[in-house]
């Protein structure tokens, strides 16, 4: 039986990556369907669900943690087009990963942007060169 938590789960992680997450979800369910029942309910059924973040926030804050961690690129590369598809700004997201210079070091920054970059190649998003 699917719980509503799941159900909710599903829903909140549909409106942050579109079809792009329930197919990541779905190829994890194949393998470790018990981890993948966790990964929707927890951070999309009982998380992103809560009302005092948007989605927009929520991501930003998402691409900053997995830049300062340093060592979850492909997570990042996931919630940096998750980012974009909730409206976070190509300009946004680049300021959020150059703030974790300051934070999480000059290379984890580095890192993010590396990611940064083929993320918005793939989507022929342009580089916003110079928001300062």
């Amino acid at each position: 039986m699917t719980s509503q938590r799941y159900i909710t789960g599903l829903e909140r992680l549909h409106a942050v990556d579109g079809d792009a997450g329930v197919d990541v979800v779905e190829t994890l369910r194949q393998a470790f369907p018990d981890f993948a029942t966790y990964v929707v309910e927890f951070p999309f059924g009982d998380i992103y669900s809560r009302p005092g973040l948007g989605l927009r926030e929520r991501e930003l804050a998402v691409v900053a943690a997995l830049c300062a961690l340093g060592n979850a690129a492909p997570q990042l590369r996931v919630h940096l087009h998750a980012a974009l598809h909730v409206g976070c700004t190509p300009t946004e997201i680049v300021e959020v990963v150059m703030q974790m210079a300051v934070y999480a070091g000059f290379p984890a920054a580095l890192n993010g942007l590396a990611e940064v970059r083929r993320v918005f190649d793939e989507r022929g998003i342009a580089l916003p060169l110079n928001t300062a």
